[in-house]
């Protein structure tokens, strides 16, 4: 192993898979082991370690790890002091960010957070649920949650609980409903402020975040091109979305251009019919690892 090494955290649960892929797609082989909390990676310069996401930034606070991955949620819980490097928009369901939402039965007359004033709350979020209501001035019982927060308000345990969402089916599965939103949370990039002070360990961890963002960005995006003859290119050029701007190059056979571009991959269904009825010939489209 290198001199200097990055100790590198990976949210173990939920988003361990995720993130892992994430980690591949940036340009960084994981492998973890059965039973092992230290995978192995392909870079001399970092090691890894898989913790609980609800963990995290209390070890990269102590500087037990120098950099990780866990959700904003986790950060302020803890309420710990590290660096945000960069937000990353991914979760094991969905491209977009999860929600923490106050829940209660869908026949309940609790219809504002004023209206839980001395009631009981249920949560895996305890510290965060307290501060909320305690800057508003509204007195309520927080309790700590193991899992199963929906079914501690059907069995009578909890008047509303304070739950993680996505798509809120889950909740509504159970017979309950949202009133109200407390955060909207996502994993990020985060550092451990000594770290983040030291050249070397700035400077690797500012390369991770530019990939992971890169990869992400290349999400749900794809590269098309095509072969378009002169007389038709302006007409092919005015149909396509990019970044900046199509590139285009001369073809060896004269009067003929290569075209290339990066669009969305929803797009492509409605545009290639239209780049053929413009003109557009051997269209190819190509998935991406990273935009940068």
């Amino acid at each position: 192993m290198g001199e200097r090494v990055l100790k590198f955290g990976i949210p173990k649960g939920s988003l361990e898979k995720a993130t892992i892929e994430l980690l591949e797609k940036s340009g960084w082989r994981v492998k973890v082991h059965h039973r092992s909390y230290f995978p192995e990676i392909d870079d001399p310069e970092i090691s890894c370690a898989i913790c609980r996401a609800q963990e995290m930034s209390r070890y990269v606070e102590a500087g037990v790890l120098d950099a990780g991955i866990t959700g904003k949620d986790w950060i302020l819980e803890n309420d710990s002091r590290v660096v945000a490097v960069a937000d990353l928009i991914y979760s094991k369901v969905s491209k977009r960010p999860a929600r923490w939402v106050l829940a209660v039965p869908a026949d309940s007359d609790i219809r504002t957070l004023e209206d839980l004033r001395g009631k009981k709350i249920a949560t895996e979020l305890v510290n965060f649920t307290r501060r909320y209501f305690a800057q508003r001035g509204i007195e309520v019982e927080v309790e700590f949650s193991w899992g199963a927060t929906e079914a501690k308000v059907v069995q009578g345990l909890a008047d509303a609980i304070v739950e993680v969402t996505e798509t809120g089916s889950t909740i509504r599965a159970h017979g309950l409903k949202i009133i109200h939103e407390l955060m909207v949370t996502h994993p990020q990039l985060i550092a451990n402020e000594e770290a983040w002070r030291d050249p070397w360990k700035r400077k690797k961890i500012e390369q991770l975040a530019l990939l992971l963002q890169g990869a992400l960005r290349a999400d749900r995006m794809v590269g098309l091109k095509m072969n378009v003859a002169e007389k038709d290119l302006e007409k092919v050029v005015g149909l396509l979305p990019s970044l900046t701007a199509p590139t285009i190059s001369r073809l060896y056979q004269e009067g003929w251009f290569a075209v290339e571009t990066v669009i969305s991959e929803g797009e492509v269904r409605e545009l290639i019919p239209r780049l053929i009825e413009a003109g557009a010939k051997g269209i190819i489209e190509y998935s991406l690892n990273k935009v940068i």
